[in-house]
């Protein structure tokens, strides 16, 4: 019998009771009016719903609100050991508030402080919000068309809540289990790095004899459009459904993700915006710079454009590496975080160095490989930190299903 086994027996052997998440914690929205004219270059730190992963903070976008505005609206500063989590997008996912962010504010967040810690403890109800049992609760609570939790709903979503012993205990099996995937991707985030570099080695050519041609010269580039009729154009799966690509669906793989989340019509779309399998498009918003090449026929959106009529002089695979390379130093040199905007004129005016057919060849031949030992997800690390989470998530559900308290 397991050390969490016997606590069960001990503790509460006739089952566990559940507590609405407003018995148990103090819940706000954060920041819910426009910000922008009380914006800073320093003050205190903004943390919106796309800087909350499962468990922790990563900060997307580093931005900062007055001192004074933020003391208009204390109530909702951020506390070590608070949990926040996406109000709107991805609801549910929940990371606590370490002391690094202690006296932040969250921007359409929302937030939990823990009433009684001797009760309940913070890891714990974390835990349990991003765990698949709580998603559950969640999807039949939220408003489908926009994919919002309100603060009502979110306060009635119901929690097991064991002795505390047993809550550490399970806190403390998941944390290693956590802690077995942070090696492994501490180990894949050193490989990319590793690629990082000979990537830009390879393709930072300063062979005098080495023509450079501007991205305008080498192809054409078009921005994506609207589903049309706009405003009148419906999502559906039916016969003749085309996949509609959005940022979202550009993995970090240069592929599209299996399956995209939009699906529409063919009738009265513009064929200046259909791409076809092999095509190489880019992000133009969010993550900025985002490349695939595309393995299925598909619509695009907007928010990324496509590149047709590549010149002959040039290798479609070559292209992209460059597209990748200027964009990872367009990252390091960007004001703030990330890129925030890039016109098409900037876009089409960055140079890339065209040597031969050959040459092009065997760079591509050599960041193949690089990219495939970092990014295949079939094979190799990722594969293994995909499984390792799954089962994470497999374990967690079970650890948090209990006998209910009758």
């Amino acid at each position: 019998m397991t050390k969490l086994e016997q606590l069960i027996e001990e503790l509460c052997p006739e089952g566990v009771k559940e507590y609405r998440v407003a018995d148990v914690a103090d819940t706000f929205i954060g920041l819910a009016t426009s910000v922008t004219k009380y914006k800073a270059d320093s003050g205190v730190q903004l943390l919106h719903n796309s800087d909350i992963s499962e468990g922790k903070i990563n900060v997307q976008t580093l931005e900062y609100i007055t001192d004074e505005f933020a003391q208009k609206n204390s109530k909702k500063l951020l506390r070590t050991n608070d949990i926040i989590t996406v109000h709107t997008g991805d609801v549910g996912t929940s990371a606590i508030i370490t002391e690094e962010f202690d006296g932040c504010i969250g921007f359409t967040t929302i937030s939990s402080r823990v009433k009684d810690t001797d009760f309940l403890i913070p890891e714990y109800l974390c835990v349990f919000l991003n765990s698949n049992l709580c998603k559950e609760q969640i999807a039949s609570k939220t408003i489908s068309d926009r994919n919002n939790l309100n603060l009502a709903s979110f306060d009635e979503i119901l929690i097991p809540i064991p002795h505390i012993d047993i809550q550490r205990e399970i806190v403390r099996i998941l944390d290693n289990f956590a802690e077995l995937t942070a090696e492994l991707t501490a180990e894949l985030t050193a490989r990319k790095q590793q690629y990082d570099y000979y990537r830009n080695e390879l393709l930072d050519i300063k062979d005098a004899d080495v023509p450079f041609k501007t991205l305008g010269e080498l192809s054409k580039f078009r921005r994506g459009s609207f589903p049309q009729p706009y405003g009148n154009a419906e999502w559906y799966d039916g016969e003749g459904a085309m996949p509609f690509v959005q940022v979202a669906d550009i993995g970090e793989d240069m592929r599209l993700v299996a399956d995209t989340k939009r699906k529409i019509s063919t009738v009265a779309q513009p064929k200046s915006v259909f791409a076809p399998s092999g095509s190489i498009i880019i992000s133009l918003q969010g993550s900025i710079g985002r490349i695939a090449v595309t393995q299925y026929d598909a619509y695009i959106d907007r928010t990324v454009a496509i590149f047709q009529d590549i010149s002959k002089e040039i290798l479609p695979k070559y292209f992209v590496y460059q597209l990748q390379r200027i964009f990872a130093i367009k990252e390091k040199t960007a004001r703030g975080s990330t890129i925030k905007t890039i016109t098409k004129e900037e876009f089409t005016s960055f140079s890339i160095a065209v040597p031969s057919i050959n040459e092009q060849e065997r760079i591509v031949e050599v960041l193949d490989k690089f990219h495939a030992l970092c990014h295949d997800i079939s094979d190799g690390l990722p594969a293994e930190i995909e499984g390792r989470r799954k089962q994470y998530e497999y374990y967690r559900d079970k650890l948090l299903t209990f006998k209910e308290l009758t």
